[in-house]
């Protein structure tokens, strides 16, 4: 007996030579190998499916104060979720300073806001017990950076994990927001899943590099994102092209047009087109972003980020100190 017919034997299944099935045993009902279920049936089994995955899940609850949340992803580490995470949110400002923009950091193991922020401190609590965010730059931001000391690794499992997610979700006064820029870890695991299934979220911004094993992971994130019925704004290539400053030859490092094909594949479209610049690293490294310490450079100059109009809301507080104008490539 081969080992598939073994299996389906020890499934309740016995079967026949001829590939045929018998009633299955211990007298339960009979199963036909290759039966298609009608139209109706069909439908009722999906529900089915739905309603037993749906059981245990926590119901979606909104953050207190915020508006819209706009989660920024990657299937992979290291191609540039975070510096695309805090472009956005200053870009978001600058693009109108009625808005108030906070910044949430959940890469628990690896948070990268409190550099890229020019941030450090601990946040003081609210009369509630709430932490409030560190602000710069205008944009109100919160990281597990800001809870350990900077070179002492977070070695925690999965339970502790869950639990300063659910802190950083819940336990943060925001004040009035209406955007929440969240910079997420890479993967598709727990705390995706938590983020996703316990916040309403507007959208998901996908980036990439144009390289195919960074590409693999995208598509990941992005079906992950669907799966929970988050919607896929739009992916962000970055790293997409790189010019001799001397004699301004451009060498595609990671390939090309890699992420305009996957938006392509997904129907998705492409946000923004991000080169490999000097200047965009050291920015992020000295902690004084692009778009806010080089808004007019047309070094790095691309397409742009597109209005998307599922972002448009009304006026609300002001958290911005000082006008800015966004760099082009990040221009929302």
């Amino acid at each position: 007996m081969g080992i598939w017919q073994r299996l389906l034997l020890f499934g309740g299944v016995s079967l026949r030579a001829g590939g045929g099935a018998t009633a299955p045993l211990g007298g339960s009902r009979a199963l036909v190998c290759g039966r298609q279920l009608s139209g109706a049936g069909s439908e009722t089994l999906k529900q089915r499916r739905t309603q037993i995955m749906s059981r245990g899940l926590p119901k979606q609850k909104p953050i207190e104060g915020v508006k819209q949340v706009i989660v920024v992803a990657s299937g992979k580490g290291g191609v540039g979720k975070s510096t695309t995470a805090v472009n956005l949110a200053l870009a978001l400002a600058a693009n109108d300073s009625s808005k108030a923009i906070g910044l949430l950091d959940v890469d628990v193991y690896g948070p990268s806001i409190p550099k890229m922020m020019n941030l450090k401190g601990n946040p003081e609590l609210s009369q509630s017990n709430l932490m409030r965010p560190l602000l710069n730059y205008g944009i109100a931001c919160m990281s597990m950076g800001f809870l350990v000391e900077e070179s002492e690794p977070v070695v925690w499992r999965g339970l502790m994990v869950m639990s300063a997610i659910e802190k950083l979700l819940r336990q943060v006064d925001w004040g009035q927001l209406d955007y929440l820029v969240v910079d997420m870890p890479p993967g598709t695991g727990d705390v995706q899943l938590s983020v996703s299934q316990n916040i309403p979220i507007t959208g998901a911004v996908i980036v990439s590099t144009p390289q195919d094993v960074a590409l693999m992971d995208a598509h990941k994130g992005a079906e992950m994102f669907r799966r929970v019925h988050v919607p896929v704004l739009g992916l962000v290539q970055n790293m997409s092209v790189f010019q001799c400053p001397k004699c301004k030859h451009k060498t595609h490092i990671f390939g090309a047009d890699g992420a305009r094909k996957l938006a392509q594949t997904l129907g998705l479209e492409v946000l923004g087109d991000i080169p490999l610049h000097l200047n965009i690293r050291e920015a992020s490294d000295t902690g004084q972003p692009i778009v806010f310490s080089q808004p007019e450079s047309d070094e790095p100059s691309t397409p742009g980020l597109k209005r998307s109009s599922c972002l448009s809301l009304p006026n609300s507080q002001d958290y911005r100190q000082a006008p800015l104008r966004p760099a082009n490539f990040f221009f929302f």
